[in-house]
């Protein structure tokens, strides 16, 4: 990667921000985005630290003239883009669906799938034009998994693969030198679970005691990989050009689980939830 013109969105913080670091160290240039720009900042500063070049941006991923504007001045920046990671991302409602309310659905399918979309189709031409280029789409384990209370985030990241999937067929079909990477990591240690509730607190969303014990849940057993693992695996996986990286056993055990029991797998996922979370 040495050398390469890498931009990341979602920078400001857990997987974006151990992407940007584990690239820097690689010798990558950065293109770095975000919408906080208090979180974008510290993770320039320590991009900086390490002796990487890095361009920084405010960026929502939901807009789509912003992006492909961003795209255009990334690649006056740098002269030529090698890779995009779609990364930016949140966990969405947390409510069922018969529960949900129109306006986190929109927002959770407007960042996590119409981001990803969004950034694939404003960078794709730069990349192809490189020679050597590279779209690596952050999906999940519940990008083939599917859970209660996330509907929409299932959606948007059952989405994402099949999206990049699709991509990847086309990039070989034309003979464009891209390659094309669709990422599932498990529980990884990052603030998406306690984000969920914030959001919900600053949209005056009520948040009960239940919610309030799942992502403690989150937090304590099930987020337990540390970013920093999560992107050498992920940066590992690129190198080889990797077309599928599943970050974590519980990806790569969910993944076999949905792949050989996909009629039981749903009243499996059911009884470890009501193990883990309690009957709803």
């Amino acid at each position: 990667m040495k050398g390469k013109v890498a931009v990341i969105t979602g920078a400001g913080s857990g997987i974006g921000r151990a992407l940007a670091l584990e690239l820097a160290r690689r010798g990558a240039r950065l293109a770095l985005s975000d919408v906080s720009d208090a979180g974008l900042a510290e993770t320039a500063e320590q991009v900086k630290a390490l002796g990487a070049e890095v361009h920084t941006a405010h960026l929502d991923v939901t807009d789509r003239a912003a992006v492909e504007a961003y795209a255009g001045t990334v690649a006056d920046h740098y002269g030529v883009v090698h890779q995009i990671y779609n990364n930016a991302g949140i966990s969405g409602g947390g409510r069922t669906i018969l529960d949900s309310d129109w306006a986190a659905i929109d927002k959770t399918l407007a960042v996590n799938l119409f981001g990803v979309i969004h950034g694939t189709k404003a960078f794709l031409p730069h990349l192809i034009a490189s020679g050597d280029g590279h779209v690596v789409n952050i999906s999940s384990l519940n990008g083939f998994l599917a859970q209660p209370t996330l509907g929409a985030y299932c959606a948007s990241k059952f989405g994402v693969r099949g999206f990049t999937e699709v991509l990847r067929t086309e990039m070989i079909n034309g003979g464009h030198p891209v390659k094309v990477t669709v990422v599932h990591p498990g529980g990884v240690r990052t603030d998406i679970a306690s984000a969920t509730l914030r959001m919900a607190q600053t949209e005056g969303y009520e948040v009960s005691a239940a919610e309030q014990a799942r992502m403690r849940t989150y937090n304590e057993k099930l987020l337990k990989m540390p970013a920093e693992q999560a992107a050498r695996i992920i940066a590992d996986g690129v190198r080889k050009g990797a077309p599928r990286i599943r970050v974590g056993n519980d990806a790569k055990m969910a993944d076999r689980l949905v792949r050989f029991l996909p009629r039981y797998y749903p009243k499996f996922v059911v009884g470890l939830e009501r193990r883990l979370f309690g009957k709803a």
